[in-house]
């Protein structure tokens, strides 16, 4: 039987990011992608103009007509546009007993808002506790915990411990955001931290990177792998599409990765 996995999450007109990214990676990965679309994005690797949020009703929908019928071994979840549609899919979640990825969606590449302020207590209060594992790049942890960003691995961890403490059961601190020759994730969890390393890549095309990480984890979560195994695999699987992203070279901002390099170029 084929593995399967959800994704919650907003569209991406421009498919480097966002629901058309995760479906990608579930995809490149061996599992039946299926999706709930909270927003409508008009985006692509330069700009985003437009958000529509859609409504709290039909993203409820989405979400029991997927579980209803299909066999759902992980979900992702990521861009969410206010405190009710968090609520919402909390809500929509209830009877779901498998893994959950947060990927606490804040903002474009391009600089854009996409979760207000006021959500961001809700999604502390009422999703971080729910998910498996988040997945905050370090300006998102930052603002998770109203702090500065962290400039180093101390840092980091620390404030992975910190996002712990409000109740998540892991985090992977993305490092795509630091500085220096080598780009490093780490899993945090009560008993153990982990550091998943790899050459940092100097490219532009780097959209959608976020996405496509969480949901590479919950892939590899739908297929029944562990945590560090899943985070492993998503790791290395990602800083090769990274890697291959300059050949296909989407676009005149930041282009996407390349989710399918290890099947066509």
């Amino acid at each position: 039987m084929v593995r399967a996995a959800m994704t919650i999450a907003g569209s991406d007109s421009g498919g480097g990011a966002g629901i058309q990214a995760d479906l990608k990676t579930f995809s490149a990965l061996g599992v039946f992608g299926t999706s709930a679309i909270t927003a409508i994005t008009a985006q692509n690797t330069v700009d985003v103009t437009a958000v529509e949020i859609l409504p709290n009703e039909i993203i409820a929908a989405q979400i029991a007509a997927v579980l209803d019928d299909i066999d759902i071994h992980a979900i992702k979840i990521g861009m969410l546009g206010s405190p009710a549609l968090i609520e919402t899919v909390a809500r929509a979640l209830e009877g779901f007993d498998g893994p959950v990825v947060l990927d606490p969606v804040m903002l474009s590449k391009s600089g854009v808002a996409l979760l207000p302020d006021d959500a961001v207590d809700a999604l502390v209060s009422i999703l971080v506790p729910r998910a498996t594992v988040i997945t905050p790049n370090l300006p998102e942890a930052a603002r998770i915990l109203s702090e500065a960003v962290p400039s180093d691995d101390v840092e980091t961890r620390a404030q992975g411990h910190r996002i712990l403490d409000l109740g998540a059961k892991a985090v992977v601190m993305k490092g795509g955001h630091a500085e220096g020759a080598i780009c490093k994730d780490w899993l945090v969890t009560q008993d153990a931290e982990q550091a998943f390393e790899a050459p940092r890549i100097q490219t532009r095309n780097t959209h959608g990177t976020g996405c496509s990480m969480s949901s590479a984890i919950a892939a590899e979560l739908a297929k029944g792998a562990d945590l560090p195994a899943a985070v492993q695999t998503a790791h290395g699987w990602l800083h090769q599409a990274i890697r291959a992203a300059d050949d296909i070279d989407v676009g005149k901002g930041h282009g996407p990765v390349h989710h399918f390099h290890a099947l066509w170029a």
